[in-house]
Order: C-alpha cells, then sequence, then structure tokens
C-alpha cells in the first residue's frame, strides 16, 4: 500500500484535476503518468504551476516546433533526465 494517496482517494476538485492532468499527459507523452507528473500531482498548486508552464510552452508559437522539442532533447540529454 502507498503511502501517499491515488487520484481516487484526494478531494473531489483535486481528484478530479489530477485526472485530467494524467488524460493530458498519457495523449502527449504515450505513458500514462511520468514521474515528474506523478510527483507534483500530490500538490495541488505545483501542479496548477506544471500545468500553466506546459500550457505556455504548448501555446507559444515564437519558435518552430519542430526546434522546441529539439531544444527539449539537448537539456534533457544534458541535465541527464531519463525522459
Amino acid at each position: 500500500m502507498s503511502r501517499i494517496a491515488g487520484p481516487s482517494q484526494q478531494g473531489l476538485f483535486h481528484g478530479l484535476f489530477t485526472r485530467i492532468i494524467y488524460a493530458l499527459t498519457k495523449r502527449k507523452v504515450g505513458r500514462v503518468v511520468v514521474m515528474p507528473v506523478k510527483i507534483a500531482a500530490h500538490h495541488l498548486k505545483l501542479l496548477w504551476g506544471y500545468g500553466q508552464m506546459e500550457q505556455s510552452l504548448l501555446s507559444s508559437h515564437l519558435v518552430d516546433a519542430a526546434l522546441k522539442d529539439l531544444a527539449q532533447l539537448r537539456v534533457a540529454t544534458l541535465v541527464g533526465c531519463p525522459f
């Protein structure tokens, strides 16, 4: 049994918000939950900020999408991020 409550054990708003973020993550990445989202889901304000950052990154059209993906891959390689 895990020590941290999952989306079904959280409050109504927090659990619903967490499920929405999980669904959006699954659509974007292809897996149900990646570790940073799973960790951020336990703190509502942190999850909200994480969602805002991702949304602003996706909605910005100042830089080409392929260049954004390449920059994210390069930064992940530099910091040793496994995903």
